[in-house]
């Protein structure tokens, strides 16, 4: 591999699924080849000693802009190919190609020889918009290839590009940690101390947004309720929409039978999938294709401990399911369509079981992070 600049705004200790998926790539590449250039998370103090204590753990260089969101700024441009020059890297990774990979023409002149610009869910909504648009088309023509997560925001994101820029697009969706997540991860003992021993129990781990369906799994509870009357449904992750969540619970009736856990630390959430007997999570497209789900790397960690899913119809989610094989995928602003299925899962332990199996083998076939860095080195 090239040595290569990481130029990102998303990079922990800031939380969320493109920050784990970048480190996670970056923890499998070459450190001795990699400098990661990434924004701070906090100016407050104590947001920057836990930005340094996490740059220190890592095996690689990581230099930080002072700015708490990194765009493609005149100045940000100018460091990041200071930066590229210093450490003599000839290749970049964009983290998000939007918006960050409008600075490859830049980088290119400094002397970057390979530019890859990685699309997750937003790129899809750029892709409709006239102005965001043409950026996306300028981000194509000006990087050696952009990758997508799934089929869904490859169509989308194909249409802003030139035929050629299209063509050049490679598959590059975020790996599951087969070793962390697995059907022994600790569920049974968490299971006992929340007291859910002899309880079916749903679960779906999100951070707790409209898009989530953690509504819709709420809205569905009577009806599953109705089959299967000691279920509990464990709400796992913090977010702006959990106030509204509680109420939604108290306004149907099922309040003593939905727990939230608030937000939990990273390490815990593979013992948090291993409580459930089901994992659900039916998301949806809002705001007429702007707010959809890239991919859903949560059915897949589901799948790894060893859960059948339930998941929503909303973007590239299907791509993270075997239809009718390691769960289902449903319309996610259908409380019935969900509690039917979540319901037949409940009352079939055997189904659960070979589902639960498949979706396990399904990660270790296709979804290992190690799979997945491989394609990115030679991409780099």
């Amino acid at each position: 591999m090239r040595k290569t600049l990481v130029v990102t705004n998303d990079f922990p200790p800031r939380p969320g699924g493109i920050q784990a998926f970048l480190h996670n790539m970056a923890l499998r590449l070459d450190p001795d080849r990699l400098v990661v250039y990434a924004s701070t998370w906090k100016r407050s103090a104590e947001g920057r000693a836990a930005t340094a204590a996490f740059d220190a753990e890592q095996p690689f260089t990581v230099v930080r802009d002072p700015t708490t969101m990194l765009l493609p700024t005149p100045e940000t441009t100018r460091r990041a190919t200071r930066l590229l020059r210093e450490h003599g890297c000839t290749s970049v990774w964009f983290g998000a190609a939007a918006p960050l990979g409008l600075m490859a023409p830049a980088l290119r002149r400094a002397g970057a020889e390979r530019l890859v610009a990685t699309t997750h869910g937003h790129e899809a909504g750029w892709a409709l918009l006239p102005g965001a648009r043409r950026l996306l088309h300028s981000i194509g023509e000006s990087t050696d290839t952009i990758t997508y997560l799934g089929e869904y925001t490859r169509s989308r994101i194909a249409r802003a590009l030139s035929p050629a820029a299209a063509a050049r697009m490679v598959r590059l969706p975020p790996g599951v940690d087969e070793k962390t997540f697995h059907p022994g991860s600790g569920g049974a003992g968490l299971r006992a101390t929340l007291g859910l021993a002899d309880r079916p129990v749903v679960v779906c781990v999100s951070r707790l947004v409209r898009r989530k369906g953690q509504d819709t799994l709420i809205r569905a509870m009577p009806r599953i309720l109705a089959a299967e009357p000691d279920t509990v449904l464990l709400i796992v992750g913090g977010g702006p929409y959990e106030s509204d969540l509680h109420r939604l619970a108290a306004r149907t009736g099922v309040a003593r039978a939905v727990r939230f856990t608030g937000a939990v630390p990273w390490a815990d959430l593979p013992a948090y999938y291993g409580v459930g007997d089901v994992f659900a999570m039916p998301c949806r497209t809002r705001r007429g294709g702007l707010d959809v789900e890239g991919l859903g790397i949560v059915y897949l960690e589901a799948s790894a401990t060893g859960l059948p899913v339930v998941a929503g119809d909303s973007g590239g989610a299907p791509d993270a399911v075997l239809d009718g094989e390691t769960g289902w995928v449903v319309r996610g602003d259908s409380p019935e369509e969900t509690a039917d299925r979540v319901a037949v899962l409940l009352g079939d332990a055997e189904l659960r079981r070979r589902m639960g199996e498949r979706g396990r083998r399904w990660v270790e076939e296709k979804w290992r992070w190690d799979l997945l860095a491989d394609r990115l080195r030679g991409l780099l």
